[in-house]
């Protein structure tokens, strides 16, 4: 299992922030138009497309071998499936010299986490790793998600009945 982790994350790694195709585990490649990854390059110009859609969760860092990224990424990788259920979508940058826009618009000093909300607003800014059960507890606190969790109550209440 450990050995898994550690090739996915390699192949995120290797693709970078510069990758036209990157595939998580069970996902297609970027590019196809079935594709839609929970891990992606940040290599885009704002976070439009995933208004109201999804939440993305940035993680910068000014190169791929920093300790803290990898360490992101492992626990990233290892709580997928709780990410997928929140509507999550995780982008990657770690070429500061590329100076992508979102980049200059979050303006990370080192290894930086960002948290943004399906509103688009930015809910939380970290400097170090974080588990992702304090991210999905995190985004289990936001109103969206809070009436998102009492909409599939409703709806199973309503099939049991």
């Amino acid at each position: 299992m450990k050995n898994v982790l550690i090739l996915c994350l390699a192949g995120l790694l290797a693709a970078g922030a510069t990758a036209q195709t990157v595939a998580a585990p069970g996902n297609e490649p970027i590019g196809t138009e079935a594709a839609d990854p929970t891990f992606r390059p940040a290599d885009m110009a704002d976070l439009s497309e995933f208004l109201w859609l999804k939440r993305p969760v940035l993680v910068f860092a000014d190169s791929e071998n920093d300790p803290a990224f990898a360490e992101q990424m492992e626990l990233l990788l290892e709580g997928e499936g709780q990410l997928i259920e929140r509507d999550v979508v995780v982008l990657t940058d770690t070429d500061p010299a590329a100076r992508s826009a979102l980049r200059l618009k979050m303006r990370p000093r080192g290894f930086m986490l960002v948290i943004v909300g399906k509103d688009g607003q930015v809910k939380l800014r970290k400097p170090f790793p974080w588990d992702v059960r304090e991210i999905t507890r995190s985004i289990d606190k936001m109103p969206i998600r809070q009436k998102e969790i009492r909409d599939a109550k409703e709806r199973s209440g309503t099939i049991l009945e």
